[in-house]
């Protein structure tokens, strides 16, 4: 799992985990039209490769079975290009892009890096899974 900054999570009113109110999948690629395109040809000439990307894009647009699964799920998951993401949000990532981010009302925490998208093998509903796993072991409620 992304190594983090070790923090405690605060238990609310009722002694549970303060629940994850969104996720944020953070691309390991710059957001401009410049840095799309470089991606695009990169990726394409097997010099740059994202595993969220793989997951979430085909060729060229947002794949169907990504939004249906992003769709079902019980919160907010938005994704952002490294440059769009809050600080925050990279803060969290300890510098290791793909990852997945979640918000709590303590703040933002990694959940899953480069190698647990990586093992997803570009399939969204095994990233939900992986999701949800991570989630649990870190005490985490959606």
């Amino acid at each position: 799992m992304i190594e983090s900054v070790t923090r405690k999570m605060k238990l609310g009113p009722r002694g549970e985990f303060e629940p994850v109110t969104r996720l944020v999948g953070v691309y390991d690629a710059d957001g401009s039209l410049r840095g799309e395109l470089s991606y695009w040809v990169g990726a394409r000439t097997g010099r740059r490769h994202c595993a969220l990307c793989e997951i979430t894009h085909g060729i060229v647009r947002e794949r169907k079975d990504w939004r249906e699964c992003r769709d079902a799920m019980e919160i907010p998951f938005d994704t952002v290009h490294r440059d769009e993401a809050t600080p925050d949000v990279i803060e969290a990532t300890v510098g290791k892009l793909p990852a997945i981010v979640a918000i709590t009302t303590d703040g933002a925490v990694a959940i899953l890096g480069p190698q647990e998208l990586e093992d997803c093998m570009g399939s969204p509903t095994a990233l939900i899974e992986a999701i949800r796993v991570s989630a649990n072991r870190m005490n985490l409620d959606f």
